[in-house]
């Protein structure tokens, strides 16, 4: 090996169908579905598999997340990048507003604006995210999310407004 060589590490995960939990979508209420998937009863998102993240609890507005940084997550400055932290940040945000549709409608982000207050590293310690919902209407809703690591500290936050839309027939 040379001197700009080191040790390679891997990492290997697996997820389940995605379309499986889609499917779920026209008979069960977001926070019913997100439930579920806590208890382990329907199979999390790739994205979940992905990161490494890892739900703590779910009920009408609000959603608890959890993630320990590893290296995986890292940047080339050694710290968790930000692409990461605000996937968790969204996904905690915008749970949030679906635990309060009911079956058969879904949502989709539309921004996202984030705001990192301190670097996230392995020695962060396990770092949770709270997603609550600030406001939803028929159309739209505002959720924000506080991303605080294993001292309690806040690292980041953000803001995310969210378009509420019923699922076509046939993926309900």
């Amino acid at each position: 090996m040379s001197q700009t060589q080191t040790e390679s590490r891997s990492r290997t995960f697996s997820w389940s169908d995605p379309a499986l939990t889609a499917a779920q979508l026209g008979g069960r209420s977001g926070l019913e579905l997100l439930q579920a998937m806590g208890r382990g009863e329907i199979p999390a998102p790739p994205i979940m598999h992905l990161i490494g993240m890892d739900w703590i609890e779910a009920e009408e507005g609000r959603v608890v997340a959890h993630l320990t940084p590893q290296e995986f997550h890292y940047n080339p400055l050694g710290s968790v990048h930000g692409g990461v932290l605000s996937t968790l940040l969204d996904t905690a945000a915008a749970c949030a507003v679906h635990t309060t549709l009911p079956a058969g409608v879904g949502y989709t982000s539309q921004d996202l604006t984030v705001k990192f207050l301190r670097p996230v590293t392995v020695d962060s310690g396990r770092l949770r995210c709270e997603g609550t919902v600030i406001q939803r209407g028929r159309r739209t809703a505002l959720a924000q999310a506080q991303l605080t690591d294993g001292a309690g500290r806040l690292v980041a936050h953000a803001i995310s407004s969210c378009m509420i839309f019923e699922v076509p027939t046939g993926q309900a």
